[in-house]
């Protein structure tokens, strides 16, 4: 029986993916300068745009997909006959998830020889993306909806998120560090090393001093725990808007992995209003978070 693949912009994915790939997405709402914006190929405020803006202090804030958008989505492929695995974002960090599962409850009574799985994730950015990807590969070569949701709740954590950030002010103001924390770790140069756990939340796990520095540390974290055979590894970086620092992450990744990076892509509004400008973001397959 034929499945969509459905998911939100979250995964921080390039728009192309999508369409190559045919998956669908709910775009997620965010906040700037008093006007609500839906990420998407097209939305109305590019980011770099966004990017710019933040960097001169205006506030950008996000607003949770509510279950109606989720229905939007999955009615029209469950008409034609389709059932949905849907890839939600993490729950540890939105209640995105949630609304995704309180629309395909509501959508069972109304088609129910139709079936929509959901997942969460517990997967932010590039790393949701990811895991995607490895749902689509496996789709394509002929796994069933239940083998591939399975799969996805099997293998969700060991998708390794490591990030760095160049703003602590941007953590602080989402609440992941307290202020004193971030005014003195700016006025010190101290870059924090953060993961995403295993209950799908982000976690400080060291600090260091300047930003070469932090970017090194992301490639040693993979070195340590990566999975895949370097030769053929599925490596992705995110970031806010410092495409050439991107570059810079994939050398010390090659360097010292032997891995290439596959995809580059820019951070989105939803999770940079969150990071902030000059976030570096490395996802891979691990032996654990």
């Amino acid at each position: 029986m034929a499945y969509r693949l459905t998911t939100e912009t979250t995964c921080d994915l390039p728009y192309s993916y999508y369409e190559e790939r045919n998956i669908a997405y709910v775009g997620l709402g965010f906040v700037m300068k008093g006007k609500e914006y839906i990420e998407g190929p097209h939305q109305e405020i590019p980011p770099a745009e966004v990017y710019a803006s933040m960097r001169q202090k205006e506030s950008c804030t996000t607003n949770q997909a509510n279950a109606f958008r989720f229905v939007e989505m999955f009615e029209p492929i469950l008409q034609a006959g389709e059932d949905i695995l849907h890839l939600s974002f993490s729950s540890g960090l939105s209640g995105t998830c949630q609304s995704a599962n309180q629309a395909a409850e509501e959508l069972s009574e109304k088609y129910p020889d139709r079936r929509v799985i959901v997942v969460d994730s517990l997967c932010a950015s590039m790393g949701q993306g990811l895991l995607l990807h490895f749902l689509a590969d496996n789709r394509d070569n002929g796994m069933s909806l239940e083998d591939n949701a399975a799969w996805a709740e099997a293998h969700k954590l060991n998708v390794c998120h490591w990030f760095t950030v160049d703003d602590l002010m941007f953590l602080h103001r989402g609440g992941r560090v307290p202020k004193t924390t971030a005014v003195l770790g700016s006025l010190l140069g101290i870059k924090p090393v953060l993961h995403v756990d295993n209950e799908g939340h982000l976690i400080a796990m060291s600090k260091v001093r300047g930003r070469a520095a932090s970017l090194q540390a992301l490639a040693k974290r993979m070195k340590e725990t990566m999975t895949e055979d370097p030769a053929k590894a599925t490596v992705f970086i995110s970031h806010g808007d410092c495409e050439e620092e991107a570059k810079q992450t994939a050398a010390y990744v090659e360097e010292m992995t032997g891995a290439k990076v596959k995809l580059f892509n820019l951070i989105g509004a939803v999770i940079g209003s969150h990071s902030g400008p000059g976030t570096m973001a490395l996802f891979f397959m691990g032996s654990e978070r």
